[in-house]
């Protein structure tokens, strides 16, 4: 099984809805038993917390169940996972020192938005500080960034798709 971990900062917005997103397209092209997704932020602020109203009313829109609890990334999720990717260039930085602590110096990250055609920035902004329209932004560009992901890993793991 190929497993995939969402990297935000407080793990409540964007890596919460890139991981129900992730597996609600894979369950659709019939993957769900080839990959697994889970989300974790770098920061402990929202440690047992349910996602932000405003991310679980933005997956409800588009018919997206959430079902997660806020957690920090762990010495595991660098051993677990085969694919860890940040929301943005901070949580990246972040995770490139975590990975360096615990001791997975040649464990690769890569950043959401590597995944799709001509972005106009590498980060997913964060939208906790901002309306509704924010979360939605988030949404279309976590919905474009996977679907790039999606193809990349088919490719890649080909025999398990």
């Amino acid at each position: 099984m190929i497993k995939v971990l969402f990297v935000c900062l407080g793990n409540i917005c964007r890596s919460p809805l890139a991981e129900a997103l992730f597996k609600v397209k894979i369950q659709e092209e019939g993957f769900d038993k080839k990959f697994s997704a889970d989300s974790a932020g770098t920061s402990d602020y929202h440690i047992g917390e349910l996602p932000d109203e405003r991310t679980i009313a933005c997956a409800k829109r588009h018919k997206i169940a959430i079902q997660h609890r806020g957690r920090q990334v762990n010495r595991r999720d660098f051993r677990d996972f085969d694919y860890i990717i940040a929301m943005d260039e901070q949580n990246l930085k972040n995770l490139n020192l975590m990975k360096e602590k615990f001791g997975f110096p040649d464990k690769e990250i890569f950043l959401m938005r590597s995944f799709q055609d001509n972005p106009e920035s590498l980060s997913v902004p964060d939208p906790y500080y901002g309306g509704l329209d924010g979360f939605e932004n988030v949404y279309q560009i976590l919905d474009e960034s996977i679907e790039g992901f999606l193809a990349q890993i088919k490719e890649t793991h080909s025999q398990h798709a």
